[in-house]
């Protein structure tokens, strides 16, 4: 069997601010295969994007990782020199980001930026890099993508400056795509649109998509494999469609009982889960399992208030932290 294309192994992040230190992310361990999609969710605070962020290295330098190894087709890159990952960023790993105001310079147009990029990372020569632009431009549903290639970010509305921002992560047909909350911005057309754009191009390119979200609803189509976090750790990571029959986490149920449902058969009519509580600071996490302050099944002499759960074997290739379910 051929090696992941991308495998997380026990990755830790900390932020460091004096004497604090806030632990984001916890021996966090997945893999993802050559054309397959891995959708990270979970709530905001969980660790999502700073998982995403520690791929590409784009974390401030009050990040530190006091454990963990990040292997990309067959390279740690934690061990690499900021020059050779430079090299890999935009180019094998793409990524869409929440804001995309923050990947446009205002006083460049965008067709530029495009253009800029391509010449960097591939052989085009200017007219081919224009041209691919503008084709990308128009398969994520830009109107007159030619106009648009000769305009600035502020001079687009803000789904148009997300759709830009997608074509640009695309045009360099990156191994790895990391898409962190890219739909946020779109109405429900172009999320389709762009959920299937990035399905085509899974089928096209044998790439792999790392797609975060907090709407496990729009990932529900798409994703192959699924992996939950919750306070910065992941709590269940599964195949897709096992986890939306058989979630095995109380976290993970919870989430997808908030999940709106048009076919009744689907898991039933179950009950809405609300959780009590607030989720705990990272700073001062408790011990034991994090969920459990909120955890709707707990019995407060059971050992996961006293020591984290390992990940367990709930099917083939579904594993969740909860002895109980």
């Amino acid at each position: 069997m051929s090696s992941p294309l991308l495998s997380v192994q026990n990755l830790s992040v900390d932020f460091t601010q004096g004497d604090r230190v806030t632990h984001a992310v916890r021996n966090a361990s997945l893999d993802l295969n050559r054309g397959e999609t891995l959708a990270l969710v979970g709530e905001s605070g969980s660790g999502k994007s700073v998982t995403a962020h520690s791929i590409l290295r784009l974390l401030p330098s009050s990040a530190s990782h006091p454990e963990g190894n990040i292997e990309f087709e067959g390279q740690n890159l934690l061990k690499l020199s900021e020059a050779k990952i430079r090299g890999i960023r935009g180019n094998r790993i793409g990524m869409i980001f929440q804001e995309p105001m923050a990947s446009f310079a205002p006083a460049i147009s965008i067709g530029d930026q495009m253009v800029e990029q391509l010449l960097i990372h591939t052989n085009m020569n200017k007219k081919a890099a224009r041209e691919l632009s503008i084709e990308m431009l128009d398969r994520v549903g830009i109107s007159d993508p030619s106009t648009r290639f000769k305009q600035y970010a502020f001079e687009l509305s803000g789904g148009m400056r997300q759709r830009a921002m997608i074509a640009m992560a695309l045009s360099t047909k990156p191994k790895l795509l990391i898409a962190d909350e890219p739909t946020t911005a779109l109405d429900v057309t172009i999320q389709a649109q762009v959920i299937d754009l990035m399905k085509d191009l899974v089928t096209e390119f044998g790439m792999g998509i790392i797609f975060i979200t907090h709407d496990l609803g729009v990932i529900a189509q798409t994703a192959d494999n699924m992996a939950v976090m919750y306070l910065g750790r992941i709590v269940e990571i599964a195949d897709a469609a096992d986890l939306y029959r058989n979630p095995q986490h109380p976290y993970t149920r919870a989430l997808l009982s908030a999940v709106p449902r048009m076919d009744p058969d689907v898991r039933g009519n179950e009950e809405r889960i609300v959780l009590q509580g607030d989720v705990p600071s990272p700073m001062h996490p408790p011990a034991g399992c994090a969920f459990h302050t909120r955890c709707p099944h707990l019995d407060k002499d059971e050992s996961c208030v006293r020591s984290q759960p390992s990940l367990e074997t709930k099917g083939i290739r579904h594993f969740a932290g909860c002895p109980k379910v």
